[in-house]
């Protein structure tokens, strides 16, 4: 049988690997965006391929539209095929100021790689899912955007970053409404407080919190907790649930008294 391709943006790093590692083991082929230099993501091919993964890093920004067309030409060119598509890249503002002191280049910035750059890659992922849908009856796919519990959680110094994750919250529900009469599953995965370069510089101020009970379940977040989650949605075990959110952040998001 054709193996199955999974393209993973931001895979080589944080989340993106714990998501890559993951998919890997359930025998998946996969294309990695990245802003990284090829040799700087060498050693990870290599891990992934040590898998059973055959591998294809494609270098460039999800915020720039070209860079955007290029990675999907390169994958049909390479695999010839697209199952999943994980829009997982995103990043932190520069400097964390309250929204009172925030600038526009800030947004700016944080807009266009975590909600303009994805919505408009999984257009083009989208129309060709619709492509090899219509070509094969039999064929099957998903989306899968990485957002955040911050696309519901206010967090008033870092107010760009919350508003790209509710926007790419409210793009996953868009795909999943368009998407539904090819049978093409869209899904949400909301990580919480996970341990990555992105959290290091707020790591002693998490581990107070966490330990006086901020998670139900009272540790950080591990990638390979959002991986989990993402290859069991990848993998076709909730076929029915087009549009859900899956929530990983350790019962942070829970109310309670």
């Amino acid at each position: 049988m054709r193996r199955r391709v999974a393209f993973i943006t931001g895979g080589g790093r944080g989340i993106g690997w714990g998501i890559s590692q993951a998919l890997a083991d359930e025998g998946f082929d996969l294309a990695i965006l990245g802003r990284q230099p090829a040799e700087a993501l060498a050693e990870r091919q290599r891990a992934l391929e040590a898998r059973g993964a055959a591998t294809l890093y494609i270098r460039g920004d999800i915020a720039n539209a070209d860079d955007r067309a290029r990675s999907l030409d390169a994958i049909r060119e390479r695999f010839g095929a697209l199952h999943v598509f994980v829009s997982n890249a995103g990043v932190a503002p520069d400097v964390r100021a309250d929204i009172l002191d925030a600038t526009e280049e800030s947004y700016e910035r944080v807009m266009r790689i975590n909600l303009q750059g994805p919505y408009f890659l999984a257009q083009r992922a989208a129309r060709w899912m619709i492509e090899q849908k219509r070509a094969d009856a039999e064929w099957r796919g998903s989306l899968i955007f990485i957002s955040s519990i911050s696309a519901t959680v206010a967090s008033v110094n870092r107010g760009e970053y919350c508003i790209s994750k509710a926007g790419l919250s409210m793009a996953a529900r868009l795909w999943a409404v368009r998407l539904g009469e090819f049978d093409i599953p869209v899904y949400e995965v909301r990580p919480g407080v996970t341990a990555t370069d992105m959290t290091a510089g707020v790591k002693e101020k998490y581990d107070r919190l966490i330990a006086e009970g901020l998670c139900l379940q009272r540790r950080w977040g591990q990638p390979e907790d959002v991986g989990r989650a993402v290859a069991a949605l990848a993998r076709g075990d909730f076929p029915y649930s087009t549009g859900q959110v899956i929530l990983v952040d350790g019962g942070l998001t829970q109310p309670r008294l």
